[in-house]
């Protein structure tokens, strides 16, 4: 059986960190997201296909070094072809049902759970659904009492939504679905896909599933996944290898060769890798990229230093992002495709 993970994206909203590497690679607890998503795969699954664009060469690398258990195919998009333009890339390398994931959502689904619901269903297509607060900004799924999915409202007012569900990003699909996509275009799995499924076959099926959900989608979310997961795990730190810390660090994450002065503090925050930060530093609710130098006396709060860059002494820097090198050629002024959920 086959996953795909949809990873061609830019993460234009987690720039300046993805101006330097791919959205998958950004790390967790440590650990470059697109793993943890291999790692949630049900044994089923033993070849894992992601449908690259930008910077595949770096996600090439990344897999050179992990032995995931798994067959990896790297299948390189001529250019972004949205969700479903991507799986239909795939095609050659798909059976008779598949998974198609996003690389950059971290949840408690249970894959396997997943399965059975698809088979006990005889489904086409099968969805995660996730309960939101605000309906107003998703697509909400009109989910049947059996679980069968009669379409979605875009954005609906409280009162007029079908349902508090919207789609979490996990699909289970039969092969039947590529009939339905063009080749070699951008196409939208949700929107002119997914429509034409239930339409069809009326065997278009919503899992629900229940614990957690992050859409890894932005700087306040990619701090509240370390955050989270740090806190799932009973620990109030990770420091990497080879670091050597002399102050203070509380609910942090710290990558390797991470040096950290006297007097200094970090709180809430992920440093990545080969950073040095002086004495008599504060940072909050921040990520620092790596090959970072803090001078000392400085103070960070609730921003974002990119890759390779150097804080003088004594500055403060709050509620900004620092990137004072050169945007990298081709890096789109907006995002590309669709946001799950819209």
């Amino acid at each position: 059986m086959e996953a795909i993970f949809l990873a061609g994206g830019f993460g234009t909203r987690l720039k300046p960190l993805t101006y330097t590497r791919a959205k998958p690679l950004l790390p967790i607890l440590n650990k470059p997201m697109i793993l943890y998503l291999i790692d949630s795969l049900p044994s089923e699954v033993d070849r894992v296909i992601l449908a690259v664009n930008y910077k595949k060469e770096q996600i090439e690398k990344c897999f050179s070094k992990y032995d995931c258990g798994r067959e990896i195919i790297i299948n390189e998009e001529p250019e972004p072809l949205g969700t479903g333009g991507a799986v239909k890339f795939a095609e050659k390398y798909l059976g008779d049902r598949f998974f198609v994931l996003n690389s950059d959502i971290i949840s408690s689904i249970n894959l396997q759970d997943m399965i059975r619901f698809h088979e006990r269903n005889k489904a086409t297509a099968t969805i995660s659904l996730w309960p939101v607060d605000n309906v107003s900004e998703f697509g909400v799924a009109e989910v049947g009492e059996d679980g069968r999915i009669t379409g979605f409202v875009e954005k609906p007012k409280p009162e007029d939504a079908p349902s508090n569900l919207i789609n979490a990003g996990a699909y289970l699909l039969e092969s039947e679905v590529l009939d339905y996509i063009e080749t070699g275009r951008l196409v939208s799995m949700e929107k002119e896909i997914f429509p034409q499924i239930i339409s069809n076959t009326g065997r278009f099926y919503g899992y629900k599933f229940e614990g957690y959900w992050i859409d890894i989608g932005r700087i306040k979310s990619y701090l509240y996944v370390n955050q989270f997961l740090l806190k799932e795990k009973g620990l109030d730190k990770i420091i990497g290898e080879d670091s050597n810390v002399k102050g203070d660090i509380v609910n942090s994450i710290l990558g390797r060769n991470v040096n950290v002065g006297r007097n200094t503090v970090i709180k809430s925050s992920v440093i990545f890798d080969n950073v040095s930060i002086d004495d008599n530093v504060t940072i909050e609710n921040s990520v620092i990229g790596e090959n970072c130098r803090i001078k000392e006396n400085v103070y960070i709060n609730n921003a974002v230093i990119g890759d390779n860059e150097t804080i003088m002494d004594g500055y403060e820097i709050i509620d900004t992002t620092i990137w004072t090198q050169p945007i990298p050629e081709g890096y789109p002024k907006k995002q590309i495709g669709n946001v799950i959920g819209e």
